[in-house]
């Protein structure tokens, strides 16, 4: 089964190197690094507002909790937000392709 994790990061360039890592790792079989998100948010009692990147990670389930974890421990926030879940379906293409690039599923 395939997942997803969404993730926003301060720049372009620390959403490209959490990317290459996660990567390397085979914890994921693509990033989509989307353009500018505006963030309106509550932080420590206070509205907020700032621009990220946003990035959706393409993994599979069986690694879902494995490339959260990875993440939060090499991203730049001390508190990200990252966010995953199991997709109810996917295309046989896709889940084929996932399936040859992550970890354990070569």
């Amino acid at each position: 089964m395939s997942a997803l994790i969404w993730c926003p990061f301060p720049d372009r360039e620390s959403a490209r190197a959490a990317a290459h890592t996660l990567l390397d790792e085979k914890l994921v079989a693509c990033a989509n690094i989307l353009g500018d998100v505006e963030a309106i948010f509550e932080w420590e009692g206070e509205r907020s507002t700032g621009q990220e990147i946003g990035v959706l990670f393409k993994t599979n389930s069986a690694l879902l909790e494995q490339a959260i974890q990875c993440l939060a421990d090499i991203h730049p926030y001390d508190t990200p937000a990252i966010l995953g879940w199991h997709c109810d379906s996917a295309h046989a293409a896709t889940a084929d392709w996932l399936a040859r690039l992550v970890r354990g599923k070569q």
